[in-house]
């Protein structure tokens, strides 16, 4: 099972993500903060209170809101095939 180890906070809705199988990378969640929980992540000072949970072993904020490390990571690999 995929896990995300490491979590920082870089700017407007970018952060860095380091996976327990070794990968890592920037992603930009800006277009995939939609839906009740989602929403509320476009108030920038909510986004970067973005933390890793030890439970769940993924990101997550104070309002709830998490995403899966397999959609997170699939994000980073599509970022690194475009940049």
């Amino acid at each position: 099972m995929l896990h995300v180890n490491q979590v920082k906070y870089l700017n407007d809705y970018r952060v860095w993500l380091s996976f327990d199988n070794g990968e890592s990378g920037e992603i930009d969640l800006f277009v995939e903060l939609w839906g009740e929980m989602f929403e509320p992540l476009k108030d920038k000072n909510l986004f970067a209170t973005v933390r890793l949970d030890d439970t769940l072993q993924t990101i997550t904020w104070q309002n709830g809101a998490d995403f899966a490390p397999e959609f997170l990571l699939e994000l980073v690999k599509n970022n690194s095939n475009h940049a």
